[in-house]
């Protein structure tokens, strides 16, 4: 099964889309959700930021790949809210399509890789539900973060997350995941290399040893010479593995 342009949220009168690939069969099929992503200025749900949905569902998954507000049309956190409305929406869609709550997870690349890791550590917070499905949870599994970052106010392009009437620092402080991080965060995997050209690998460094001192489930896969990493095959396998050890621990 695929299906595109899926409208997985309206706000303001505009549809927020998806594409959607599953199995052949009734399930139940674990999730991945997948985040674009672009500095939240650009990107789309379909370019190397963001996974290939029929790949995914060949590889046994329901697979969700969503467009979302960019801030050049609609100022943060409205990206973060349609991730979340996107999270909700595969909730309020678990029986139509025979999905496994059990078995749910985000991926993200650079920008998309920041709202993922943020939803497992800060999750909601005081961000308020747009999109649909309001009585539907934030619920998930484990997220994995690819070329990601976690303190906005470290980043040059972090200056792109700026929501109206707040003092940019506190909001950025407050959209940092490394900021939000405790025992109960949900599992992350960290993926970054030495020569990223666009989010320093110290960022990562930082958010592993924040993550390893809160005593926070993580993993990181360390490289060196990748650049900035897109969802490629390589980044498939390391996902499907941490994905495979958060189902059989």
């Amino acid at each position: 099964m695929y299906k595109e342009n899926i409208v997985y949220g309206n706000v303001l009168g505009a549809g927020l889309l998806a594409d959607i690939a599953a199995p052949d069969g009734n399930g139940p099929f674990p999730v991945i959700l997948s985040v674009h992503g672009g500095r939240w200025i650009r990107g789309d749900r379909r370019d190397a930021t963001a996974i290939d949905v029929q790949q995914w569902a060949d590889l046994g998954f329901f697979a969700m790949s969503i467009d979302y507000r960019l801030v050049t049309c609609t100022p943060a956190p409205a990206c973060y809210q349609d991730m979340l409305c996107a999270v909700r929406w595969v909730h309020a869609h678990k029986e139509a399509y025979g999905l496994d709550m059990d078995r749910f997870f985000l991926i993200g690349m650079s920008a998309g890789g920041h709202m993922v890791s943020l939803a497992a550590t800060l999750g909601e917070g005081r961000f308020d539900r747009t999109g649909g499905w309001e009585d539907q949870p934030h619920t998930f599994t484990a997220a994995i973060s690819v070329s990601g970052t976690y303190d906005l106010r470290s980043l040059d392009w972090g200056s792109g997350w700026m929501p109206l009437g707040e003092p940019w620092d506190k909001a950025r402080r407050y959209a940092s995941p490394i900021e939000h991080i405790s025992s109960a965060s949900r599992p992350l995997l960290l993926l970054h290399s030495d020569d990223d050209g666009s989010i320093p690998i110290q960022q990562a460094l930082d958010m592993t040893a924040a993550l390893q001192k809160a005593g926070a489930p993580h993993e990181f896969v360390h490289y060196t010479d990748r650049g900035h990493i897109p969802i490629n095959d390589e980044v498939v396998a390391q996902s499907r593995a941490f994905i495979e050890r958060q189902v059989n621990p």
